[in-house]
């Protein structure tokens, strides 16, 4: 492996996962350096971490690409119960929404890519202690990071694929045939990324003092991605609850999925007490509201606008406006595109700020929400004159009960029929996405709300994004992990394990709770103390709206097992055909297009490239 050619300006070497030809590892670049000149020198050194960096998700990211490339690194909320964004045509996500992909697709899928960062990890980690131009702890600290990266890329391949192969600490093997290839079982995969990031969390420091060196692994990061990794473990999906994965085995006769062990939602909860006992990470809180409504949403968009604040454990500082902003913002009426939209699933799962309780407990056959009459919520009409708690502007047309007296998050997040835009420089006009209205249904320009509401949760109020006036659409941070998901992943952990400890799991509950001005859930749901369902129904529900848009709820819904029922079927929206803005409330089918679930959707098939490299290698179910 000495002679292993790199190249830093675009891919230091490709490979998928079977490496039998030199091709892989050995490609025809200009300007190579091998691998003895690569790490004599801190620059090149370092320039080799830093590419084993580039392959981290593109998360922020809501749509994918057609192409086989690393831009398939992507989001998958445009695939997921909480979003329905508005275009009908030419992106990928319509197909995983209609069930016809298939192997051959190659939309969001990440195979190849993760395993070129994890080859190059490798050869980082073998290598790097060949730079005496480096320190000895530096060089210690830069292969603990490549520890990182490289069990961070086996836990992102594993949420999408299920067990993959795991060539542990070696770099490929270019003898390696093709046909002897299969994968691994998953505790064989799981036991070393755990143990990868246990290494590597010794060894990184706490925090980043630097600016400069802002969004390298920490100790904290290692912790978080093992909480997440070994809360989807313990889910059912993981952990014995499917059994068409539990009967898969190997080519070599190895069982690839383990049965139920439910010490599994032990270690889910040790890991994410790790991450809290560390006391690096705070909730945000905004310190310039006195009014207490009024600081918790600020609070929860804070999390985005202010650069490196206490709550993020990882996170990118976003500049892409293009990527975000505009396309979450309403067209004609602002220069937005309109299509970064929330499912009215979505919308109507925020709690009412009065009760805590969360106001819908299920659906009609007819699409029409079930209303839980205790929790105050009210859809029977319109209210003149009411003032919304961001801008504290009265809106200038008849407001919807079912957007009043809801929580922080909803305000922060949603933008609703009728609304007005989201600060005073444009436009006058409310914004009305019906037929007639300022930002219409069917408009000429091909890019128009399809729902009724739009997502505006990455969009600063207090920034003219006026094309005219301003033209600033402004940054933001995209948390990849952040506190309060390692609040609720051991919240559930402690629900679920053997020994139940439900005012352990309550307490970090509330505070994610509390940051958006509810009361204790106990206080809502006095059973929840009690009755292990319901608790597990509801914490669910905080997931989805306190997390939502982040990436989490695609992977939730299917490591609980619950997608069949809450991703599959027809998707209801406003009925945004209507003349009028009050008739436009009306709940409908007729616009929005179904969402398919089969049982061979749970995970991603493994893609017809890599099948014809490892022709023996177990595909999923179904596929």
């Amino acid at each position: 492996m000495k002679s292993l050619k790199v190249l830093f300006t675009v891919s230091v070497f490709a490979s998928s996962l079977f490496v039998s030809c030199n091709n892989y590892l050995e490609p025809e670049l200009e300007k190579q350096l091998t691998i003895e000149e690569t790490f004599t020198k801190r620059n090149t050194t370092e320039r080799y971490l830093a590419h084993v960096y580039s392959f981290q998700p593109q998360d922020f990211h809501m749509v994918g690409t057609w192409g086989y490339d690393e831009a398939n690194v992507t989001s998958l909320v445009s695939c997921s119960d909480e979003s329905y964004f508005s275009w009908i045509t030419s992106l990928p996500y319509l197909i995983h929404n209609n069930g016809s992909w298939n192997p051959t697709t190659s939309a969001f899928h990440t195979w190849t890519r993760y395993y070129q960062g994890i080859n190059q990890a490798t050869v980082f980690i073998n290598h790097v202690d060949e730079c005496l131009d480096i320190d000895a702890s530096a060089r210690e600290v830069m292969k603990a990071e490549a520890k990182f990266l490289r069990a961070y890329y086996y836990a992102l391949l594993i949420q999408q694929y299920g067990p993959v192969y795991c060539w542990r600490d070696q770099e490929p093997d270019l003898a390696m045939k093709g046909e002897d290839v299969d994968r691994h079982p998953l505790d064989y995969c799981t036991e070393f990324i755990v143990q990868q990031l246990n290494e590597a969390a010794a060894v990184l420091p706490e925090t980043i003092v630097e600016s400069a060196w802002y969004g390298r692994a920490t100790r904290g990061l290692a912790y978080a991605v093992k909480s997440r990794y070994l809360l989807y473990m313990a889910r059912p999906l993981f952990n014995g609850g499917n059994e068409q994965y539990v009967s898969m085995q190997n080519k070599s006769g190895e069982q690839l999925f383990p049965k139920e062990d439910r010490t599994k939602w032990d270690a889910a909860a040790a890991a994410a007490k790790q991450v809290i006992d560390l006391n690096v990470y705070q909730l945000y809180e905004d310190n310039t509201e006195s009014d207490p409504f009024k600081k918790a949403i600020k609070s929860y968009q804070g999390i985005y606008f202010t650069k490196w604040n206490s709550e993020l454990i990882f996170a990118k500082w976003q500049v892409d406006y293009l990527g975000w902003q505009v396309r979450a913002a309403p067209p004609i009426i602002t220069t937005g595109f309109g299509g970064y939209c929330p499912s009215l699933k979505l919308v109507d799962t925020y709690p009412m700020a009065a009760t805590g309780r969360f106001p819908i407990t299920g659906y009609t056959d007819r699409g029409q929400p079930v209303i839980d009459q205790a929790s105050q919520y009210r859809d029977d009409g319109f209210e003149n004159n009411w003032v919304h708690p961001v801008d504290g502007r009265a809106m200038r047309v008849p407001t919807h009960r079912s957007c009043i007296g809801r929580d922080a998050r909803f305000y922060a997040s949603i933008l609703f029929n009728g609304m007005n835009w989201i600060n005073e420089f444009v436009p006058k006009e409310p914004i009305t996405f019906h037929k007639n209205g300022t930002s219409a249904y069917g408009n000429n320009t091909g890019d128009f709300v399809k729902n009724g509401f739009m997502f505006r949760r990455m969009n600063d109020p207090s920034i003219n994004s006026d094309a005219v006036t301003g033209g600033v659409w402004g940054n933001f941070s995209w948390p990849s992990h952040r506190l309060a998901e390692i609040y609720l992943n051991y919240a559930e952990a402690c629900n679920e394990k053997p020994t139940r400890d439900v005012a352990e799991g309550l307490r970090y509950w509330n505070l994610v709770r509390a940051r958006a001005g509810l009361d204790r859930i106990e206080a809502a749901y006095p059973d929840v103390l009690t009755n292990g369902i319901l608790y597990r129904t509801l914490l669910q529900k905080e997931r989805m709206v306190e997390l939502a848009f982040e990436n989490h709820r695609y992977y939730d819904i299917r490591t609980w097992m619950t997608a069949p029922q809450e991703s599959n079927g027809k998707r209801y929206g406003l009925n945004l055909l209507a003349e009028t803005y009050e008739e436009s409330w009306e709940r409908t089918d007729q616009i929005c297009s179904p969402i398919v679930f089969e049982p061979k959707h749970y995970l991603f098939p493994i893609h017809q490239n890599q099948l014809n490299e490892m022709v023996n290698i177990t595909q999923n179910y179904g596929w």
